[in-house]
C-alpha cells in the first residue's frame, strides 16, 4: 500500500476550533475523509471492520457519520490506511474526540426520536434556513386568530376546538 494523504477536505483551524453543528457535522466530516482514505488504500468495508474488531455495518454507519468515534478505532483505519504523517493523524484524532462529544440535545434523548437528533446537529450548523409556504402563512408570522382559523377550516373534525388552541397552535399537535 502506499502512502496516503487526506484531500483538501479535512478541516482546518479555525474551522476545527467550534464548528456550529457541534458533533453531529464533525461525525459526517470524519466519516467522509475515513471513506476517502480508504477507498484510496484499496481497503475494502469488510478489511475496515477487521481491523478494528467490528462489523462491516459499524463501518457504514462510522463513514456515515451516524455515530461516533472511538479514538483507538480512528488510530487502527488510519493504520490500516497507511496514513503516517503525524499532524493528519493528531488532527483526525482530535476529529473524532471531539465529534464524540454529546450535543446539547443529549439531555433530550429521552423524549426525542432518533431521527430528530440528526435534524437538530444539522440545523444548529446552518447559516441559512429557507422555507417555502405555498397556502399558508408561515408558522413563524402567523397570528393567532390566523393560526385558528387555518387549523378549523383544515380539521373540521379536529378533537380539540377554537377556544382550546393556544397561540402557538400547539394543543392539537397542528402546528402551523
Amino acid at each position: 500500500m502506499s502512502a496516503v494523504q487526506p484531500s483538501d477536505e479535512l478541516p482546518r483551524e479555525p474551522a476545527m476550533d467550534e464548528p456550529r453543528g457541534g458533533p453531529t457535522v464533525l461525525r459526517i466530516m470524519l466519516g467522509n475523509q475515513l471513506r476517502r482514505l480508504r477507498e484510496a488504500a484499496g481497503v475494502t468495508p469488510d478489511q475496515a471492520a477487521e481491523q478494528i474488531r467490528a462489523s462491516r455495518a459499524k463501518i457504514s454507519r462510522m463513514e456515515n457519520g451516524r455515530v461516533g468515534f472511538k479514538a483507538r478505532d480512528v488510530a487502527d483505519l488510519l493504520t490500516l490506511y497507511d496514513v503516517t504523517s503525524e499532524q493528519t493523524r493528531t488532527a483526525m484524532l482530535d476529529l473524532a474526540r471531539r465529534a464524540s462529544t454529546p450535543g446539547w440535545w443529549a439531555t433530550y434523548s429521552d423524549i426525542l426520536p432518533g431521527w430528530f437528533e440528526a435534524y437538530l446537529g444539522l440545523e444548529a450548523a446552518a447559516s441559512l434556513i429557507r422555507t417555502f409556504e405555498l397556502q399558508f402563512v408561515h408558522g413563524l408570522f402567523q397570528t393567532e386568530d390566523y393560526a385558528r382559523a387555518a387549523i378549523m377550516l383544515g380539521h373540521q373534525a379536529a378533537p380539540c376546538t377554537a377556544s382550546e388552541l393556544d397561540a402557538s397552535s400547539v394543543s392539537c399537535g397542528l402546528a402551523g
